[in-house]
């Protein structure tokens, strides 16, 4: 009898690779039961994770706590049984290959054999799961302006994801972020529309691949939508704007990632305009499907259905939070066995058509089979570290820290000159500390991590480098070793502080920054700011580098110090590429992605705000910010020149060449990012000051200039009229180009569309 069942099964078409997908899906999808198909829709935590909290963890904690979790009333076998009834669809959690092979395994004792598909948050590489590339993280990523960078970063972190049995990454985060108290500003490619687009859709590439290889994933764009301008900066906040920003600001890079072939989508935590994404048909349905022509599934966020009910408290209970989810759009649910029985009863009460959960199922089927897990549920865990932290890996993440790492401030003191400074003391919380890895990293091994520390010591041997340990916790430091690095500082020759904030998940309730860890203010935590200006007034010449991932209010340095480096969170080689920008072996190239205020009194400071923002300029205060977005310095001076069109006027369907020269004034080899920013003079609707319309990464070597080329035309002169329709209205237009978004740095010249 078994050998029978075995043949039927194996001649069963869904099981057939050479059969085409959609045949297969209807195939397995006519042999499922209702309890297989919610099963298919729901997600739970792994094993091991659900095993290492459930004596830690109260129910209590469950409701506000969003990175742990276990199931009240269930035990580790409970789900391993569920998984071998085919209830359970996917897994999120899981941090080894042993144990991703293990619930496969279980998965493949079901009924159908239906395979686990594995999320992981893979936000800067496979960082979460420890022994990964750690690269930088992607604001840092963002402020190199480098989208092949962006892309190939994804491919190296599908190959590392899959060498794990992992298939499913929640990034790329494509929100634009506008807040700087809102602690995931770091997972974000920054403030600009255009720049977030772009950044996006090349990991989305990277990632998916053509989804036709063992080395592609699943790419997830999130967080639909608005998440990054939370009404008090608070993670999951309500989201209150108008359609028109939302579809000119929020919308952009997702529709991108739709249309470069994102086949799953996140919701964000937070409300929109009164009604919780989570259960907005509008975004899912409407805007998403409707409009867009979504193919792929949307998947909520941790326990965001849920919080419909004890939350945002739209739905009474839990069931009816999940039924209004359900028929709005949603397809996956993030995370716990709760869902499966009430869903069931939904459609057995005939509230929610089983038709509706067959489109669902469907979405989740088709990327399966499209990633060959069928075929290949396994990875090899004799052969999985040939991929992860290989050599090639490793050196792209030193590229990219390298490139992320903007020079904010130098009157002269960098680059240092080996052997100039034979004592120098290195001091603050992020000296010497893997939080050099930044948010959404596991703990890696110590000699997979170069600190700032390390990379001096490295960069520069015949220098004796002091240490003064100030400890990993901004919150808590002793002012005894303030008073120590004073006292050191007097007796050296240079000094360099590490600053910034703590970022790392295994001390989730000890960070300062990164996933629900919010700030009411943008100041250096703790006595960071007395031990620079303790430092300082030692008149040693002392540089500030800073480890963080949201803009820091850092203006006393900024007036006060000779040189400051903003690092974000580059990753594991970070320390190495921080020293050789410091010694010179690497001329810095990075603009910021994001601005930096100078107090957190000026949030919403973005340059791509409306005229009359500063109609009226503060009182006391400059309105200004500390450094805007665009800007970086190099050790090279590039000049701008000879601005021009190669039609001065158009059509509004006709195109110009802008066209600017650009040299290098300089000594060294260097890289300059041209931004390009156009403003509508005068339109049915007030227009952003400048809008980025594109930019471009140009090497140039000393002496040399080159001329940078953009074209145009109605894609960057579009716009949505007073009834929401894409327009290019005749007109004026302002064409500028130059380093920065900062005024007097803009070459100008005008543009007329006839």
């Amino acid at each position: 009898m078994l050998s029978f069942i075995t043949l039927a099964i194996s001649t069963m078409l869904y099981q057939n690779p050479q059969a085409p997908v959609e045949e297969r899906v209807e195939d397995l999808l006519g042999r499922m039961t209702l309890e297989e198909k919610v099963g298919q829709m729901n997600q739970c935590v792994g094993v091991e994770h659900f095993r290492s909290n459930m004596g830690t963890l109260t129910e209590e904690d469950l409701l506000t706590n969003t990175a742990q979790a276990f199931y009240p009333g269930l035990v580790p076998e409970d789900l391993l049984k569920l998984t071998r009834e085919g209830k359970i669809g996917s897994f999120l959690h899981v941090l080894t290959v042993e144990e991703a092979n293990q619930l496969q395994r279980e998965a493949m004792k079901s009924r159908l054999a239906i395979p686990i598909i594995f999320g992981i948050d893979a936000i800067h590489g496979n960082a979460n799961a420890p022994d990964n590339t750690v690269y930088p993280t992607n604001i840092g990523l963002a402020c190199s302006f480098d989208t092949d960078m962006a892309h190939k970063i994804a491919r190296q972190t599908a190959r590392e994801m899959r060498a794990m049995n992992m298939h499913w990454t929640f990034n790329p985060n494509v929100e634009v972020a506008r807040d700087p108290r809102w602690g995931r500003c770091g997972e974000t490619f920054g403030e600009d529309p255009l720049l977030v687009t772009r950044m996006g859709v090349e990991q989305v590439k990277g990632y998916q691949g053509n989804l036709d290889s063992e080395n592609d994933v699943l790419a997830c764009v999130k967080h639909f939508v608005g998440g990054s301008q939370p009404e008090n900066g608070t993670n999951g906040a309500p989201f209150d704007c108008s359609e028109r920003t939302i579809r000119e600001v929020f919308f952009p890079p997702f529709k991108a990632g739709v249309d470069a072939g994102a086949l799953s989508l996140m919701t964000s935590h937070n409300e929109v305009n009164g009604v919780p994404a989570h259960t907005d048909p509008w975004l899912m349905t409407d805007v998403l499907r409707g409009e867009w022509g979504f193919k792929g599934f949307v998947v909520s966020d941790w326990y965001d259905i849920e919080h419909v009910h004890d939350l945002h408290r739209t739905a009474e209970n839990n069931k009816e939070a999940f039924y209004q989810s359900v028929m709005a759009g949603m397809d996956m649910h993030m995370h716990g066995p709760e869902f499966t029985d009430a869903v069931v009863e939904l459609v057995r009460e005939g509230r929610i058509p089983e038709s509706r959960i067959d489109e669902s199922v469907r979405r989740i089927l088709r990327v399966k089979f499209a990633l060959g897990l069928f075929e290949n549920p396994y990875a090899d865990e004799k052969t999985t570290m040939d991929v992860r932290l290989c050599d090639e890996h490793r050196n792209t993440a030193l590229e990219a820290a390298r490139n992320s790492i903007v020079l904010l401030k130098n009157d002269g003191l960098l680059p240092l000159k080996r052997g100039r400074y034979k004592k120098i003391l290195v001091t603050g919380i992020n000296a010497d500390d893997e939080n050099i890895l930044g948010d959404w990293s596991a703990q890696q091994k110590r000699e997979n991590v170069s600190t700032v520390l390390d990379g001096l010591r490295a960069a520069d041997p015949s220098a004796e480098f002091v240490f003064v340990d100030q400890g990993w916790d901004p919150r808590n430091m002793d002012r005894a070793k303030v008073n120590e690095a004073a006292r050191a500082a007097a007796d050296a020759d240079l000094c360099v502080v590490v600053a910034g904030e703590y970022m790392m998940r295994y001390r989730w309730a000890d960070r300062t920054c990164g996933e629900d860890t919010d700030r009411s203010d943008i100041d250096l935590v703790g006595l960071q700011n007395e031990l620079i200006r303790r430092v300082a007034a030692s008149g040693k010449p002392t540089l500030l580098v800073l480890i963080n991932g949201r803009p820091l209010g850092v203006e006393w340095a900024a007036e006060n110090l000779p040189a400051i480096i903003e690092a974000w969170e580059p990753g594991m080689t970070g320390g190495r590429a921080i020293a050789e920008i410091i010694y010179g072996d690497v001329n810095p190239s990075a603009k910021l992605a994001i601005t930096i205020p100078r107090s957190v009194g000026q949030t919403r400071m973005i340059y791509n705000h409306k005229p009359s923002m500063y109609f009226h300029p503060v009182v006391v205060t400059p309105s200004t910010p500390l450094y805007p977005f665009g800007h970086g310095l190099s050790y090279n001076t590039y000049e701008y020149s000879n601005l021009r069109l190669s039609e001065k006027t158009i059509g509004t369907d006709g195109s110009t060449v802008v066209s600017v020269d650009v040299t290098n004034r300089g000594k060294r080899d260097g890289v300059e990012i041209v931004q390009l920013y156009i403003h509508d003079c005068y339109a049915q609707t007030t227009r952003p000051v400048k809008e980025l319309k594109d930019f471009r990464r140009v090497a140039l070597a000393p002496g040399e200039t080159r001329t940078v080329e953009f074209t145009v035309g109605p894609d960057q002169l579009r716009y949505l009229d007073r009834k929401m329709n894409p327009i290019v209205e005749p007109g004026d237009f302002t064409i500028m180009a130059g380093p920065s978004s900062e005024d007097d740095k803009l070459l100008k010249t005008t543009l007329t569309v006839e």
